[in-house]
């Protein structure tokens, strides 16, 4: 029997490309949009609704998906979006909702479908986070705090559901040419001591989008993840990422290595 995969976010962007990729390679995907019937005709894999911003489109999720098929072997969490702006600018409700979306409604899905990964002792759990997760960049504040949120509660996830053969990782790619920026969100205030560094932010960013990857390299990694026993947690994809990103990489895997040996002992 074919895996069946939970793609969260598929009508756009990584989402889509993922979606498609697995679906080329003769898995059963099961997609989600906060409107699927707009894509539905147009994709050739499944796609239900889902709404990361209301509790009862995560709590009727199982129930739905459990409808179409009887087992789900992988979760892919990648629907989120992108709030933009100096800090001190961004309402403190929009930062919220930023959050609300990329991390909350994350962990409210995961943890809707845990009690049947955990039931059946066997699946993974694949995040889609951002190098952002790692480094911060100017005028990401509020995403780069989302992804470092799903960063920390991913980690340690991963030892908690290690006894049921749940395998847990996270995607972390660089920069890449998508429609992030188009699909963004900010704030129309504007405090004239940052104008200098906004502009500067801005073009920043409109370089390395230009400058990015192929989004295809995302999607592939996400295959390895998913064709992987035992994939390693953290997973960087990306051309330009810094020595000190290696760095942390490596030291994460230390220290992961000495926890979970510590835990096997206890």
């Amino acid at each position: 029997m074919n895996k069946t995969i939970l793609i969260t976010g598929a009508s756009s962007g990584f989402g889509l490309l993922i979606a498609n990729e697995l679906h080329s390679k003769g898995y059963n995907v099961i997609g989600t949009s906060r409107n699927p019937e707009k894509y539905a005709a147009k994709l050739p894999f499944k796609m239900i609704a889902l709404d990361l911003d209301s509790e009862e489109s995560i709590n009727t999720l199982p129930e739905r998906v459990f409808a179409e098929v009887s087992q789900l072997d992988i979760l892919i969490n990648n629907a989120g979006f992108l709030v933009t702006g100096i800090a001190e600018e961004i309402p403190i409700e929009l930062g919220r909702q930023q959050f609300e979306t990329n991390f909350w409604g994350t962990v409210k899905l995961t943890n809707a479908l845990l009690p049947y990964f955990r039931k059946q002792k066997f699946g993974k759990i694949i995040t889609v986070g951002s190098i952002t997760g790692l480094v911060a960049f100017p005028n990401t504040s509020y995403y780069a705090a989302s992804k470092h949120a799903l960063e920390g509660y991913f980690k340690a996830l991963r030892y908690e559901l290690t006894e049921f053969n749940i395998r847990v990782a996270m995607i972390e790619p660089g920069s890449f040419k998508t429609n992030i920026m188009e699909n963004s969100s900010t704030t129309l205030n504007r405090i004239e001591d940052y104008n200098a560094l906004r502009h500067k932010s801005e073009k920043y960013s409109e370089f390395i989008v230009e400058q990015g990857g192929d989004p295809a390299l995302v999607s592939a990694q996400v295959l390895k993840v998913v064709e992987a026993d035992r994939p390693k947690f953290r997973n960087l994809v990306g051309k330009g990422l810094s020595v000190l990103i290696t760095l942390q990489h490596f030291a994460y895997s230390i220290l992961e290595k000495t926890i979970l040996k510590q835990l096997n002992q206890a």
